[in-house]
C-alpha cells in the first residue's frame, strides 16, 4: 500500500487552514458589518449591490487574466452555480441581512450557527453514515452555543420576523452547502464563485426593486460608516471569504467546512466588547471553549477520514 506523499499533504493541509481561518475570522466580522451597514442602507438592495460588485469585480479579471476559453463553462455548470448562490447567499446571506435590521449581529450569528445541524440531517436523510465523531462534535458546538444565551449571559431582545427569517437562511445554506458537491459546478473555484455572486446579486436587487426599497434609499442620508461597511463586505465578506469557503466545499467534507458557524459566534461577540464594550461573562467563556474544542474535533476526525479513504485506494 501507497500513501499520500508528505509534501502534497502538507500543501492540502496548509490551504485547508488557511481557508478555515479566512471563513471563520471574516465572516465572523461580517455580521457586525451588516449591522452596521443596514443602518442607512437598505437590506435587500444593499446585499445585492454587496455580491452583484464581487461578481462583476471578478468575472471580468477572470475573463482578461484567461480569455474566454478559461472562463467558459457548459450551461448545466452555469446553472448549477447560479441555484448554489441563489440557495446559499440570497436564501442565506440575504436573508441574515434583512434580519439584522431588528436582530442584533452576534444574535444572528450564534442562530446560523445551527446551520450544520441541518446539514448532518441532510445527509443522514440521503443515506450518508455520519460518523459518530462528527455528530458529537457538531453537537458539542452548539450546546456551546446554547451556553452564549443562558441566563446571565442574555441575547438582546429581537423581533420574532427577523428571527424566523434567520431560521430560514439556515435551512437554505444548508441545503446549498449539502447539493454543491452533488451539482455539475465549475471545477474552477473562482469562476465558479463569479456565477455564484452575480446570480444572488442579479437576485437579491430585483427582490429590492420589487419592495419598493429603492424609493426609501435616501443617498444623502447614507452614511460613512454604512458605506464603509459595504466595502469591505464587497472585498472581504463576497470576493475573499466565500472563493475561500467555495475551496473548502470543493475540497472538504461539508460537516468540516461548516464549521464556520460554530467560531463566527465567537468572533462576533468579541468584536461586540472590543467595539461596542459589550460586557464578556463566564458564560460567555465556556461557551467559546465548547464551540472552538468543537471545530478541532471535527476538522481533526473528518481530515482523518479523507486521508485513510486516500490511502485505501492506492491499494492495487
Amino acid at each position: 500500500m501507497t500513501s499520500t506523499p508528505t509534501s502534497t499533504r502538507t500543501v492540502r493541509d496548509w490551504r485547508l487552514w488557511l481557508a478555515l481561518a479566512t471563513v471563520y475570522l471574516v465572516w465572523g466580522s461580517t455580521y457586525l458589518a451588516i449591522r452596521v451597514m443596514v443602518e442607512t442602507i437598505p437590506p435587500l438592495l444593499g446585499s445585492g449591490v454587496r455580491f452583484l460588485v464581487a461578481g462583476a469585480v471578478l468575472y471580468p479579471f477572470l475573463l482578461a487574466r484567461r480569455g474566454w476559453a478559461g472562463v467558459r463553462v457548459p450551461a448545466r455548470q452555469v446553472g448549477a452555480s447560479a441555484l448554489v448562490g441563489l440557495l446559499f447567499l440570497a436564501g442565506g446571506t440575504g436573508l441574515v441581512t434583512v434580519a439584522e435590521r431588528d436582530v442584533p449581529s452576534g444574535l444572528a450569528a450564534v442562530l446560523v450557527a445551527a446551520m450544520p445541524l441541518v446539514v448532518v440531517l441532510l445527509r443522514r436523510l440521503a443515506g450518508e453514515r455520519v460518523p459518530r465523531a462528527t455528530a458529537l462534535g457538531v453537537a458539542a458546538g452548539f450546546a456551546g452555543v446554547g451556553v452564549l444565551v443562558l441566563p446571565g449571559n442574555p441575547a438582546p431582545e429581537a423581533g420574532w420576523l427577523g428571527l424566523v427569517l434567520i431560521l430560514v437562511a439556515n435551512v437554505s445554506m444548508a441545503v446549498a452547502s449539502f447539493a454543491s458537491s452533488r451539482l455539475p459546478v465549475p471545477g474552477d473555484t473562482l469562476v465558479a464563485t463569479a456565477l455564484e455572486l452575480l446570480a444572488a446579486g442579479a437576485a437579491l436587487c430585483l427582490g429590492g426593486l420589487l419592495a419598493g426599497e429603492a424609493a426609501h434609499l435616501e443617498l444623502q442620508r447614507l452614511s460613512g460608516a454604512s458605506l464603509a461597511a459595504l466595502a469591505y463586505l464587497v472585498v472581504a465578506g463576497s470576493l475573499v471569504a466565500y472563493t475561500a469557503y467555495v475551496w473548502l466545499l470543493a475540497n472538504a467534507p461539508v460537516s468540516q467546512a461548516t464549521t464556520h458557524t460554530h467560531v463566527n459566534p465567537v468572533v462576533a461577540v468579541a468584536l461586540g466588547w472590543l467595539i461596542l464594550h459589550e460586557r464578556v461573562t463566564l458564560a460567555t467563556l465556556a461557551g467559546a471553549a465548547l464551540i472552538v474544542g468543537s471545530v478541532a474535533v471535527v476538522v481533526r476526525h473528518e481530515s482523518a477520514t479523507v486521508e485513510a479513504e486516500e490511502e485505501s485506494e492506492t491499494v492495487p
